[in-house]
């Protein structure tokens, strides 16, 4: 890589429409909201592409209102969106963000949860430094872990760093199925991302280091505990640094925006401590707004 060289991320996985009140307050009697492109793989690529990183992100949408919306707000927020295919026989997800209680999910029969291997074929690895895929992809339907396996394999053919972060999600699938699963993919990783609690729920690891004697080989490997911080374990040794301190309106997004953090100053060669204090200010800023980004003014259409 050379000094010219921009860094470039690319990103696979299921993306939405989120909805939210604009400030926080019940859904039910929110009177003003904000509609917005939100997943895990494309919030990382804005992050990302918010701190100077090309970023590049691919999925399926559906040819609907909703999709071209998605497709325009990524686009606005510096993301590359020339390899997204548009269903016209599915629809786009919808989430709806209710603050301080729950997320529902509107996303069954979705145009991402058709991804398969023929769309890991347009993942145009040539162009990309890093993959980031996620635990969320795997868990929308048989051809979605499919088309995550079929990436990495590519990525790896390729010479592409993979990221992987586990996201459980269990209204998706269970503890233990998704144990199963998510495992031996982040063992395929150069990169992975878990938070503390996912990991005790689903593997019983209670310590970050328990962590790593679970994950030996991963060269790359970033535990996340909520409010207290973050540890990286690598082959130059093991790093700690405490979260930020923010008062929380919203957590759904820090984790994205973590990683966003993370992988940006990876991909300019910072050293470990400044990786981590790069997602600890992204995610904090995050986590102090209903958004999925803390500059989410930059887009209300």
């Amino acid at each position: 890589m050379t000094s010219l060289h921009r860094p470039r991320l690319l990103a696979a996985g299921e993306t939405m429409a989120m909805i939210a009140p604009v400030v926080a307050e019940p859904f039910e009697t929110a009177v003003a909201f904000r509609v917005e492109a939100g997943g895990a793989e494309s919030n990382v690529a804005v992050h990302a592409a918010a701190l100077g990183v090309s970023a590049r992100w691919f999925s399926r949408l559906g040819e609907d209102a909703i999709g071209r919306r998605v497709v325009r707000q990524l686009k606005g927020r510096g993301v590359d969106v020339r390899d997204v295919v548009l269903d016209p026989a599915r629809p786009t997800g919808v989430y709806v963000k209710d603050p301080g209680r729950a997320v529902g999910y509107y996303r069954r029969g979705s145009a991402a949860s058709h991804l398969s291997p023929n769309d890991a074929l347009r993942l145009d690895l040539a162009w990309a430094d890093v993959l980031h895929l996620s635990g969320i992809t795997p868990a929308l339907s048989a051809s979605a872990a499919r088309f995550v396996d079929h990436a990495i394999l590519r990525a790896r053919a390729a010479g592409v760093a993979v990221s992987f972060d586990v996201n459980h999600r269990p209204a998706l699938w269970g503890w233990s199925e998704a144990a199963r699963a998510l495992a031996p993919l982040a063992r395929r990783a150069d990169v992975v991302f878990v938070g503390q609690d996912e990991a005790e729920r689903l593997w019983g690891v209670r310590t970050p280091e328990e962590v790593r004697a679970l994950f030996p080989d991963v060269p790359e490997l970033v535990v996340k505990d909520a409010d207290v911080g973050a540890t990286v374990f690598s082959r130059d040794g093991q790093v700690f640094e405490a979260s930020r301190a923010v008062e929380v309106v919203e957590p759904v997004g820090a984790g994205d925006a973590f990683a966003g953090g993370y992988l940006a100053a990876r991909l300019s060669h910072a050293p470990l401590a400044e990786r981590l204090r790069a997602g600890h200010e992204r995610a904090a800023a995050t986590l102090a707004t209903t958004s999925d980004f803390p500059d989410r003014e930059k887009d209300t259409a």
